[in-house]
């Protein structure tokens, strides 16, 4: 596996820092998890499978489980002799909590050198935001994205996963690749900031583009496209499908299809600008064709068309779905208290270094003895009075 030699610090809690993590450890990095002696908040959160959290078990794959109080001192003595040891640390505290733990990055660099040292925040580690709390919801409502979000007449839709949360996840994993890489030419570690706005922001330039180039702001438009019609959802007799006739070449295609050559010869969907200029009119006579058959009727009849299409899944379809299930994107590991448990697979498939979901999630500290002992040499009774101490 790629990064079966890097060995990370994961101090980070609940999402975005933890779907980092279990990214890396998929493709072999070795990722303790330092929680705090009461453990990771998404310990607590649901469903459960018996005494375990299943949102836990997703999000934490794979990991070493150690417990450490960083509030104290000796705790943070410990922390400090493991950064000596590792490649990379992340933590998704707000910006100035570490530096009040004596483990900002300033002082560990002096430790380590060649450490890379990720830090996760709502808003970043500079801007007159830096000091605020983030959850996934506000940062969705701050960066735009629930603006463009929904139907048209509705209120404001927050995007149906964690987006404002798996998004920096994604590029943190990205800035600590690029970090490793950077270390192995110059021998030197480094920051990586990664802020959830910066990442929603990002990701929302066609928007922002529009916005600099025309003055328009988007506003939700359901499942349509903005520029392109007809690519969009229609209801079926038992649920929907999409469809892209993404050019002329296709439309003329699906105008046939659909038994609908009158629309061809229609002034008003000559090309794709009067197409999307007049979409409402256009969809009303669609939507009476569509409604006459089932989804897979449909998109059997699509397919043989060559129209790009797809239906629109519930989840307890996808994880059943023969496309999903070939590419192995749901896998079973072996938890020792729930026992066979599913996950999603890794969906980065290599053909010389593939990863894999090694493990389940670990338990609360499961690995604390074992660690202290691999990496800082102590003895059991060493080991034992931090217990007592409640340090771990």
């Amino acid at each position: 596996m790629p990064l079966k030699n890097i060995v990370v610090l994961d101090l980070t809690r609940v999402l975005a820092g933890p779907f980092a993590t279990s990214m890396l450890a998929d493709f072999g990095a070795t990722i303790i998890k330092v929680e705090p002696p009461g453990g990771d908040d998404a310990r607590g959160y649901g469903p459960f499978i018996g005494t375990e959290s299943r949102y836990f078990m997703g999000l934490n794959r794979g990991k070493q489980s150690m417990t450490l109080n960083l509030k104290n001192p000796q705790g943070q003595a410990v922390l400090k002799e493991m950064v000596q040891q590792v490649d990379v640390l992340i933590e998704n505290y707000r910006p100035g909590v570490m530096e009040k733990f004596g483990l900002g990055y300033e002082t560990l660099k002096k430790i380590n050198p060649k450490l890379i040292y990720a830090a996760c925040s709502g808003f970043g580690q500079t801007g007159p935001y830096r000091n605020k709390s983030a959850y996934d919801i506000t940062v969705q409502g701050i960066g735009g994205i629930m603006s463009v979000t929904g139907q048209e007449t509705g209120e404001p839709t927050r995007v149906g996963i964690p987006f404002g949360d798996i998004l920096p996840g994604l590029y943190i994993v990205n800035g600590i690749l690029l970090a490793l890489y950077h270390r192995q030419q110059t021998g030197k570690g480094q920051m990586v900031d990664v802020s959830m706005l910066d990442c929603q922001v990002a990701v929302m330039d066609s928007h922002i583009g529009k916005y600099f180039a025309t003055g328009v702001v988007q506003k939700p438009i359901g499942n349509r496209h903005p520029t392109v019609t007809p690519l969009e959802s229609f209801k079926t007799q038992d649920g929907y499908v999409i469809v892209a006739a993404g050019n002329e070449k296709t439309w003329e295609k699906f105008c046939l299809l659909l038994d609908c050559p009158q629309l061809l010869a229609d002034e008003r969907f000559l090309s794709n600008n009067l197409r999307t200029q007049n979409r409402d009119e256009l969809k009303q006579p669609l939507d009476a064709v569509f409604i006459t058959k089932t989804s897979e009727e449909w998109i059997k009849l699509l397919e043989a068309a060559g129209i790009p299409c797809g239906i629109i899944n519930t989840i307890d379809k996808v994880v059943e779905d023969p496309q999903v299930l070939a590419r192995k994107m749901i896998v079973e590991v072996n938890h020792s208290v729930a026992g066979k448990v599913k996950l999603a697979g890794t969906p980065i498939k290599m053909s010389e270094s593939p990863g894999c979901i090694r493990d389940a999630s670990p338990l609360l500290g499961e690995h604390t003895n074992k660690i202290l002992q691999h990496f800082l040499g102590m003895d059991t009774q060493k080991i034992a009075e931090l217990r007592e101490k409640q340090i771990i």
